[in-house]
Parts: structure tokens; C-alpha cells; sequence
């Protein structure tokens, strides 16, 4: 019998092997070079941690909050649509694993499954993943239906408004299915589907056209709380604050839309900086250690999310193979929080990470020549 995986870079040798190539560079693959993709692994191995001693850590938590729901790790799972594409259960398997692990779902507008049909599913919290429409009534009915399911907030994704180049999806002749959360609605000569390139033009349903006025309108439209995707600067952090958002995702979209874009770990320090309180902040982009997570919970972020490792899982062994890989992010990260001295999450501070090596912060300043 072959070994189980002991890491999230396993799960995904097991899983490209496991899902169809086309399938397969969807969700692996980014925009043009893919150069964002791989320098954010390099990012997050040039950050150091700083182990304490001598603290009590002999009963450790790692539960967290957000926007007031309790989660049992500080570790979400992203939007991402067409679960099916790794596993027949999709995103039924992935909710359950969510809930089985005491953590939160954000479902995908493009799921392969219904938001009624997941909610039903459901054993924890969800929170639903839309975008503005051309037609505002279409955006707010998205909303609406995802409020009477029963999910507690809306993600609204601002950064996937222009057509990315993605260069496996053009040779592959990438052409996924549509979501039947748009199989009921009358959306005209309107489609969506998961082309080449993703939509873009006439035919596309949403909005290139917005601004911050439209996401001051859409939070004061709708009763759940806000929730942004895809911010990376500190001032989108601070104007989504400003216009109605609770809290704001740093995302770069997992290199899938502009290629040379910061890790988003990055930039966090400057979002978290800027929005100054006024909302939550989260971070997705990478997660592949447990150490990954301590590091962006130690620059300000209060929880992460995973997306690329959950089709790893369900690939694998479905609903019990996503368990695998949040038990595992939990284990590696409850044993840093452990060796570096922090008994709960709110002990994660800057202070327990080097952004520098020690070494070269103390040494002399060159000559100067001038």
C-alpha cells in the first residue's frame, strides 16, 4: 500500500496524478509566467521565526473568531468553484469537511453544487461568494438567496473584473462547466462558464464599471456583513473600510488574474496598517505550512484561507482527504505556536517573526564614498 502524504506538497503530487490535466492547470495554474505563483513559496521561507522559552504552552488553543462566529482553527476555505473537478462529492464533501473540522466555507458562486443544496450540507458556519452584475437587481438576488440558506455573510470578490492571459488554459482549450447557481436565473444572452480565459466582454454578466460608491451601495442594500476579496494595497484595505466592508481579504486571486504582483503576505502588514481596525483581515495566497499560517497571523492577519490544498484533499480521499490536510495545517501550526511560545492565538505577535536575517540587521552600515 502507498505511504499516506505527510505534507500538502504530496497531497498535490497524489492529486495531479488523480484529476484531469485540463482540470488539473485550471486550478494549479495563474496568469502568463506564473511568476507571483512561484516567488510567494520563497517569500514565505525567507521569513524567520523567533522560539521563545520558559512559557507555559502546556495548553494550547488555537480558536479563533470571525466577524463574532467561532472557528476552531484559524484557517478558512477560500472560494473556489467546480469541486468537481477533484472529487463527484465536490463541495457537499468539502462542506462537511469544514464542519468536521470546526472551521468556516466560503462557497463560490461557481460551485458545482447549489448554495441551497451546500447549506444543506452544512454542520458549521458559510459565508457565500458573488460578484457585482451589470443588472443590480441580479447582484442583489444573489445575496438574498444566500441569506435565506442560511449563510452568515458575503464575499465579494473585486479583483477578477478583466480578463486574465492564462497560458495552460489557451493550450489545454479549457472550457469548465457552469455553475447551476446560474441555471435558474434569466440572464438573457448572458452566460458565464469557465473558458480559456474566463468571461470577459458583452457576454460577461459582471461589471468592469465599479467603484467605491457601488460597494457603499451594495453594504447598505444587504443584511449580512460584507466581506472583500482581492485587496493589495493598504489604501483598497482602508476604502473598503470606509464603504461598507467588516473585513477585507489580502488576495492577488492566487496569481490567477496579474502575474508580478507582492505575495500577498507582503503587503499585509501595510492593509492591516491602514484599516486600522475598522475590519477584520485575512490572508490567502500560499498556505502550504502550518508555520505559513503563524507567520501571517503574527503580521496582523486574524485567520488565512486555503484554496489550491483543498482540491489536494478532495482529490485524494474526498471529504476524509480534506480533513487530512486541515489536520495537518492544524498539527504543524499548534507546533509552533508551541516552540515559539504562544499558547493562543492572540499571542501571535510581530514580535515572534524576522522579516531580516538577525545577522545582516546588525551589521556595520557599508562606507560611505561619497
Amino acid at each position: 500500500m502507498a505511504a499516506e502524504p505527510v505534507n500538502i506538497f504530496e497531497y498535490e503530487e497524489i492529486a495531479k496524478a488523480r484529476i484531469e490535466q485540463g482540470h488539473y492547470d485550471f486550478i494549479a495554474g495563474g496568469a502568463t509566467d506564473e511568476i507571483t505563483i512561484r516567488r510567494t513559496r520563497a517569500v514565505f521561507d525567507s521569513i524567520m521565526l523567533r522560539p521563545r522559552m520558559m512559557v507555559d504552552v502546556d495548553q494550547r488553543s488555537l480558536a479563533t473568531a470571525v466577524l463574532g462566529q467561532e472557528i476552531a482553527l484559524p484557517v478558512m476555505l477560500d472560494p473556489a468553484g467546480n469541486h468537481s473537478a477533484a472529487h463527484p462529492e465536490a463541495e457537499i464533501a468539502t462542506v462537511k469537511a469544514a464542519g468536521a473540522a470546526g472551521t468556516l466555507m466560503v462557497l463560490s458562486s461557481h460551485a458545482s453544487r447549489t448554495l441551497e443544496d451546500v447549506a444543506a450540507s452544512a454542520s458549521g458556519p458559510l459565508w457565500f461568494q458573488q460578484y457585482f452584475f451589470k443588472d443590480r437587481g441580479l447582484t442583489l438576488e444573489m445575496a438574498a438567496r444566500a441569506e435565506e440558506a442560511g449563510y452568515s455573510a458575503i464575499c465579494m470578490t473585486l479583483d477578477a473584473k478583466i480578463k486574465p492571459k492564462r497560458e495552460r488554459n489557451i493550450r489545454n482549450d479549457y472550457v469548465g462547466p457552469e455553475s447551476p447557481n446560474y441555471a435558474q436565473l434569466d440572464l438573457g444572452t448572458h452566460s458565464w462558464k469557465f473558458a480559456a480565459d474566463a468571461p470577459a466582454g458583452p457576454s460577461d454578466i459582471r461589471d468592469v464599471a465599479t467603484d467605491w460608491d457601488d460597494l457603499d451601495w451594495f453594504a447598505s442594500n444587504v443584511k449580512l456583513p460584507v466581506v472583500v476579496k482581492g485587496i493589495m494595497a493598504g489604501e483598497d484595505g482602508r476604502l473598503s473600510a470606509e464603504n461598507g466592508a467588516q473585513a477585507v481579504i489580502v488576495s492577488n486571486h492566487g496569481g490567477r488574474y496579474l502575474d508580478t504582483t507582492p505575495a500577498t503576505i507582503e503587503v499585509l502588514p501595510e492593509v492591516v496598517e491602514s484599516v486600522d481596525g475598522k475590519a477584520e483581515v485575512y490572508l490567502d495566497g500560499g498556505i502550504r505550512r502550518g508555520t505559513d499560517i503563524f507567520k501571517a497571523l503574527a503580521m496582523g492577519a486574524r485567520s488565512v484561507l486555503i484554496g489550491r490544498p483543498l482540491f489536494w484533499g478532495l482529490a485524494v480521499d474526498g471529504e476524509q482527504g480534506l480533513q487530512a490536510v486541515l489536520e495537518m495545517l492544524r498539527d504543524e501550526l499548534d507546533a509552533t505556536m508551541g516552540m515559539c511560545g504562544c499558547a493562543t492565538i492572540d499571542d501571535v505577535r510581530a514580535a515572534t517573526v524576522d522579516m531580516v536575517s538577525p545577522l545582516l540587521a546588525r551589521l556595520p552600515a557599508p562606507p560611505d564614498f561619497r
